[in-house]
């Protein structure tokens, strides 16, 4: 007889292959998988909720309203003329800055409002310059994951560390930040060395692409005044919220003496307060905003989240991690395992219940070993781990959701081939950086 485990796992594979395959959509294969596990009972129906990741699902929705908003108003348009001007016709100038602007706030903002905000500028300004709109996308995920790596607040396994561990804001920035920074350079000398050949221009063309833009005017890329105004104001608004939400009620009961002082905003109530917002100050069209939202994106990550809560369900994920931790006697061999097994395995199943599952395990340890040098390798594998495939992480299947939209098809196998190996440079630099910083 099959154990529910087998079934569990068997399930999960067979719905991976469907979409690393691509002749089915991902969303429905997810769907799919979701479906099967939830009717042979692997995943209990009372408990699906708990499983399905709303607070994520919640976020990108939130932020998608907000971005399909401030599209209407050609605020995105008008950026991405301006950041284009600046870089004088030259693609990697272009690939350079944005990479280290997505980073930077990738770094205080979740990496997936991040991607949102970005995006179609980046489309915009490959579509102007007549360039292959590809190596920038690739570069712009690729930069989000790691500069989320950077802080407490940049990832979500660098918030559920830090809660559980007991780590500070400033510990992350001075422990996880250099490897941040590090592991970016690597990033855009390996773009460089791989694209930098076919992002070359002569001066003749280089001449050509800067009369183009230099005939943009981007003021009047700006279709509705009104709403650029209120657009800015949201968003420059949603961003002041996600920098305070854990604390917001410290501000809020000096002004309002019923608030508690305990009181805090998820970053899912953050972004639906900024939809909100927007949506009813700007009065446009619910309907028409809605039909742009990336629902193929929101749907895959409901069924991918309920298919890694049948690996959660089962054991499977806890049984693996146990097993791994079970064959360390030092604090160095412990810290290489954790690193290289957390990154791998985010690169197939979400980082979030991963890291779950590993948090206890590390504390398990702290009688026999120092586990501080631990809770950052853990760090380091889980937010790195996400560059890996295609669908390891939130940003990688919204920024390959919207080309999907715009007509620009990224494989799971193109994905693979520069993640992989982004993947396998960067945690071995960072894993170097925390040797040198714990066990020299």
């Amino acid at each position: 007889m099959i154990s529910v485990e087998i079934l569990a796992i068997v399930v999960f594979i067979i719905t991976y292959i469907l979409i690393i395959d691509e002749r089915i959509h991902r969303a429905v294969a997810a769907m799919a998988g979701a479906a099967v596990v939830v009717f042979l009972g692997i995943v209990p129906w009372e408990t699906l909720l708990h499983h399905l990741d709303l607070g994520t699902i919640l976020l990108l929705m939130g932020m998608m309203i907000i971005v399909n908003t401030a599209r209407n108003s050609g605020l995105f348009e008008y950026i991405a003329i301006r950041t284009a001007k600046l870089a004088r016709g030259s693609p990697l100038k272009v690939l350079i800055f944005f990479s280290i602007v997505t980073a930077v706030v990738s770094a205080f903002l979740d990496n997936v409002t991040t991607v949102l905000l970005l995006t179609p500028m980046l489309l915009y300004i490959a579509k102007v310059m007549r360039l292959n709109p590809v190596p920038f996308l690739l570069a712009e995920v690729l930069a989000s994951n790691v500069g989320g790596a950077g802080t407490l607040i940049g990832d979500p396994p660098n918030i559920m560390i830090a809660s559980s561990a007991g780590l500070t804001f400033n510990e992350f920035i001075t422990i996880m930040g250099p490897v941040a920074v590090v592991d970016l350079v690597i990033i855009l000398g390996i773009f460089i060395a791989v694209y930098g050949k076919s992002m070359k221009v002569d001066e003749h063309e280089r001449q050509i692409i800067v009369r183009t833009l230099d005939g943009l005017d981007e003021r009047a890329a700006i279709q509705d005044r009104v709403l650029f105004n209120k657009s800015i104001i949201t968003i420059a608004f949603v961003v002041f919220l996600f920098f305070i939400h854990s604390s917001i009620g410290q501000y809020l009961s000096l002004i309002i003496p019923f608030v508690d002082p305990a009181m805090t905003l998820e970053p899912a109530e953050v972004a639906l307060i900024g939809a909100a917002i927007l949506l009813f100050w700007s009065r446009e069209s619910p309907e028409l905003i809605f039909e742009k939202i990336e629902w193929p994106a929101l749907f895959f990550f409901g069924g991918l989240f309920i298919l890694v809560g049948a690996l959660v369900e089962t054991g499977v994920i806890a049984d693996i991690a146990s097993f791994m931790i079970s064959h360390v006697r030092t604090e160095g061999e412990a810290m290489i395992l954790i690193a290289w097994f957390s990154a791998f395995a985010s690169a197939i199943v979400d980082n979030i219940p991963l890291t779950a599952a590993l948090i206890p395990l590390i504390h398990d340890l702290s009688g026999t070993m120092d586990v501080y040098p631990l809770w950052w390798a853990l760090s380091l594998g889980a937010c790195m781990g996400g560059n890996g495939t295609a669908i390891a992480a939130s940003a990688n299947v919204v920024v390959l959701g919207i080309a999907e939209r715009e007509g620009i098809n990224i494989t799971f196998m193109d994905f693979l081939k520069i993640g992989m190996f982004v993947l396998v440079v960067t945690v071995a630099v960072g894993l170097g950086i925390l040797w040198l910083m714990f066990m020299v």
